[in-house]
């Protein structure tokens, strides 16, 4: 009965006019060096260990946060690495362009002469050799010709047409069994579509940049 009696004791009594009638004494407790030094310890733990989780969870959102932009951001640095290709590939190919027609202006019956080193063996026993070249071209073959098969070793004629339809450096050369043709602008138009090709085929799945940057 006393224990239930406890349970409801107030420390603050009032009396019938609502005024305070009773306040006990407040005991001050003190506590020993030792207790305030574990309570202190304890409480240092604790905060300690709230704070490195709180480390570890904000490095844990660090790291998503990195694998989610790098995530975006593979898939358009791939894109920027094709167009870099395209880009080089064609300022390649535009550069050959330039080099190659400066040379053949140069030297416009150096690939004639090639052509004709090229299939010394094929016009070796053909009793002629007919070269058909773009006008400017056709001028200045003859006699180059004549003394560059004679120092092949061919006893054929070599003769030496005008058309005036073909493109500026192109010739045909007909030997009989066989035709071989030369054309720079087509020969560089069959290069640009086999680069396109490749690109496209290849397309965002290339080799890196930069070799090891990719696993």
């Amino acid at each position: 009965m006393s224990d239930l009696l406890a349970r409801f004791q107030f420390d603050t009594e009032f009396d019938a006019g609502g005024e305070v009638s009773f306040v006990p004494e407040r005991v001050k407790r003190l506590f020993p060096a030792e207790e305030v030094e574990q309570i202190r310890a304890a409480a240092y733990a604790a905060g300690e260990q709230a704070a490195l989780t709180s480390i570890s969870a904000g490095q844990a959102n660090a790291i998503r946060e990195i694998m989610i932009a790098c995530g975006q951001a593979l898939p358009r640095l791939a894109e920027v690495a094709h167009d870099h290709r395209v880009g080089s590939a064609n300022l390649a190919l535009a550069c050959a362009k330039s080099i190659a027609g400066a040379a053949l202006d140069r030297f416009p019956e150096a690939a004639a002469l090639a052509a004709l080193e090229a299939l010394a063996r094929e016009i070796d026993a053909q009793p002629r050799l007919v070269v058909t070249a773009e006008p400017a071209l056709a001028e200045m073959l003859q006699s180059t010709l004549d003394a560059a098969a004679r120092g092949l070793g061919f006893e054929g004629a070599v003769v030496v047409k005008s058309d005036a339809t073909f493109g500026s450096h192109a010739f045909t050369l007909d030997f009989g069994d066989g035709q071989a043709t030369y054309d720079p602008a087509i020969a560089a138009e069959r290069v640009s579509e086999a680069l396109t090709a490749a690109l496209a085929s290849e397309g965002l799945h290339a080799e890196p940049l930069i070799p090891g940057s990719e696993s």
